[in-house]
């Protein structure tokens, strides 16, 4: 009896251990499903914060935190691409490739309607304009100056003014990424974004003064030379550093003076 007893109680104690152990497990469970909660919460948050980011607004950064300054130069028309590769060229040959960083020709995507049919096409932002950041010295004038194809600096010939800090971000933010997918109901745009509107009614004439309303060019003033009612688009002629250029706009980015 005592016998039967001792296995009764030894059999409770493994029932208790058991049990122990299962309720640690679960513990351990839950805390390890607790802790991959906290882990994907933060990732979302983390995600959240990241969709949150102006690219715009990181761009700016980027491009105040880099060495040297904006210059703009002149380029026979077409030849924009070709001066730009001819000068990344000669600044690694001529040695000056430390001191000339960057060259840029800022592209734009834009719809083109031929014969009907609908196409997209990729061109020149600003035809005749390349910009180089870099160093000015007597060096990298010379190896810019008397690259093919380049016709000058705009401004001072031998003592180029730099553009102002906005002036560069107006030209380059073309470069910036920007995610096609629709935004949120009730936020507000990137910053430079532009929204899609529909066609406006036509009331322009060719030879009319007109403002830039919103976009790049925002604030100056072009004359109308083309109105593409098919588009929904006109072409202006914008003074820019000097020079009369082209620009097309949509027929709501512009109103009359």
């Amino acid at each position: 009896m005592a016998e039967e007893t001792n296995n009764v109680d030894a059999t409770e104690a493994v029932v208790a251990d058991v049990t122990e152990q299962n309720d640690a497990t679960e513990q351990n469970v839950d805390a390890v499903e607790a802790t991959d909660e906290t882990a994907a919460a933060v990732e979302g948050d983390a995600a959240e914060v990241e969709e949150e980011i102006d690219p715009y607004a990181a761009f700016k950064m980027e491009l105040r935190l880099k060495p040297g300054k904006w210059y703009v130069i002149h380029t026979y028309a077409g030849f924009e691409r070709k001066v730009r590769d001819n000068l990344t060229q000669r600044a690694q040959t001529m040695d000056v490739a430390d001191e000339i960083y960057e060259i840029q020709v800022p592209m734009e995507d834009v719809v083109e309607i031929k014969n009907g049919q609908r196409k997209m096409v990729t061109r020149v932002r600003i035809p005749g304009y390349v910009l180089v950041r870099m160093n000015l010295n007597e060096d990298t004038w010379s190896v810019v100056r008397h690259t093919p194809g380049v016709t000058g600096f705009v401004g001072n010939a031998h003592n180029p003014t730099p553009l102002r800090f906005k002036e560069a971000f107006e030209m380059l933010k073309s470069l910036v990424e920007v995610s096609d997918a629709p935004a949120a109901e009730g936020a507000k745009p990137a910053e430079g974004g532009a929204a899609k509107q529909p066609v406006a009614e036509i009331d322009y004439e060719i030879g009319e003064t007109i403002t830039i309303k919103e976009g790049s060019f925002e604030g100056l003033t072009g004359t109308i030379n083309e109105i593409n009612p098919v588009s929904g688009k006109l072409t202006a002629l914008v003074s820019l550093f000097g020079r009369e250029t082209p620009v097309e706009l949509a027929f709501d980015q512009v109103a009359k003076l």
